[in-house]
């Protein structure tokens, strides 16, 4: 077998795309991934406010491993924010990115 026809089949394209129709239940499982989503969110609302304050009470108190866990917990926080509330456009920017590889 020549490289030719190796290449040629690697090129096979199986013609799968998403298809919204196609199973039922979509529409509850979109409701439940948004209700996941919404608990991260709140959950990450609390933990910044508990990292906040172990900041402030590690800075007034003299704790600087107390000071420096808070700061760490605030950035961990903003971050899991960040990513949480762009997970739609991420996922779909890369989904779009992935129908152009040819």
């Amino acid at each position: 077998m020549f490289l030719a026809d190796k290449v040629v089949q690697l090129a096979y394209d199986p013609g799968i795309k998403p298809n919204e129709g196609g199973l039922p239940g979509l529409s509850v499982l979109k409701q439940v991934i948004g209700s996941v989503n919404l608990f991260g969110i709140i959950a990450v609302v609390g933990a910044l406010a508990v990292s906040a304050g172990v900041w402030a009470g590690g800075h007034y108190t003299g704790g600087h491993q107390a000071e420096a866990n808070g700061k760490k917990g605030v950035l961990v926080c903003a971050l899991a924010a960040l990513l949480l509330g762009a997970a739609n456009g991420v996922v779909a920017f890369f989904s779009t990115l992935g129908t152009q590889v040819h």
